[in-house]
């Protein structure tokens, strides 16, 4: 039985992770689990699974649910996240808080020695580097939960040596496969419409700009410890082909299956084993066909944006990503047209003077500085 504990529990991977550990209740048991303001729903998981420590990170919503748990001990905060991270019943931590708010969790379980699950890209983007580290110091492992890096975790097994090159699968969003979209008048709603996936409102807008895309090729630098240049991104606008891994003598390898959040979760889980599942089989006669194509970065500049951050290192990347959480934020709120976002991305990257080599906290400070920037316009 493997002890897990579930960080956003009430967001899109979480309510899938929920899924899950329902479909296999005799092999995961789940021992905490975390939310930012829903503590409606946390208590109806926490009731579901007989689960007694939860964290709401959100102090108002934390105090109005220890006024309703009965029995269940209620974190708070960024630090009551990280001490349920650090539980030491947990054998498994999947992380999947949005945005930078992960980071700081996923190293306090990753220091208690905890295998991590993780869905939140984002702190593989700004803290690779202090991450990996702490891995390497605890032996702790880090089980990729997107699904292009579970497909390249899952192609790659044992022959890491002998990998030339991995492509990451893109949808390329609502918009790739439009050529007359006139950017700076794209409303939130077409932009939320997603033709594949179901998922939370940032990354959603993340896969429309292609920034999603430029945030996996960043996560993937640090999961297996391959080169930028050895990481490629190509438009699969059916979303089978969740990624590909090319070996040094010319074949490829790719893992597939429907659209499905599951498969990537489950196998995270289940890892090293494979677990038979009722999950939706692929039909290749009914998809019929498989379509890929080349990014336009002309289009999309967020992917070039990303790889340059990547490229330039220390603290760029966390100001990227933080750049791009705010400019989101905006567009969402309709303060900035679409194209507002990879605009004030570049702004803010431009005039940040970067720290070579950072420790965790000038990386926040970074962060920090970033999202004031991209908030007042750079």
């Amino acid at each position: 039985m493997k002890k897990i504990v579930l960080l956003g529990s009430s967001g899109s991977i979480g309510e899938s992770t929920v899924k899950v550990l329902e479909a296999f209740p005799e092999k995961l048991e789940l021992v905490g689990l975390a939310v930012q303001s829903n503590y409606g729903r946390a208590l109806e998981q926490a009731g579901q699974f007989g689960v007694k420590r939860i964290c709401v990170t959100d102090q108002a919503a934390a105090k109005e649910c220890r006024a309703k748990a009965s029995g269940i001990e209620v974190l708070e905060g960024e630090s009551g996240l990280e001490e349920l991270a650090a539980s030491e019943e947990a054998d498994i931590v999947l992380c999947a808080v949005v945005g930078m708010a992960g980071l700081k969790p996923v190293l306090s379980a990753v220091k208690a020695g905890h295998d991590v699950a993780l869905a939140t890209k984002e702190t593989l983007v700004a803290g690779g580097a202090i991450v990996s580290d702490a891995c390497r110091e605890t032996g702790a492992r880090l089980l990729p939960v997107d699904s292009e890096h579970s497909a390249v975790f899952q192609c790659i097994g044992d022959s890491p040596q002998f990998v030339e090159r991995i492509v990451l699968t893109a949808s390329g969003g609502p918009f790739a496969g439009r050529d007359n979209v006139d950017f700076s008048k794209v409303k939130v709603d077409e932009a939320l419409n997603h033709p594949r996936w179901n998922m939370g409102k940032k990354v959603t807008i993340d896969s429309a700009t292609l920034m999603n895309k430029g945030l996996e090729v960043m996560e993937a630098r640090w999961l297996f410890d391959l080169p930028l240049e050895k990481i490629d991104v190509v438009i699969h606008p059916q979303s089978i082909i969740h990624s590909i891994v090319e070996f040094i003598d010319g074949s490829m390898l790719s893992q597939m299956s429907v659209p499905d959040m599951r498969f990537a979760i489950q196998y995270a889980l289940s890892w090293p084993d494979r677990w038979k599942s009722d999950l939706p089989r692929t039909d290749l006669a009914e998809i019929a066909s498989l379509d890929f194509g080349t990014p336009d970065e002309n289009r999309f500049p967020c992917l070039g944006l990303a790889r340059s951050a990547a490229e330039t290192g220390g603290t760029m990347p966390a100001v990227l990503n933080a750049a791009n959480e705010i400019a989101v934020e905006m567009f969402l709120a309709d303060k900035i047209p679409f194209s507002g976002i990879w605009e004030t991305v570049e702004k803010v990257m431009m005039s940040h003077k970067v720290i070579a080599s950072p420790d965790l906290e000038a990386i926040m400070s970074a962060d920090k500085w970033a999202r004031e920037s991209a908030r007042e316009g750079a």
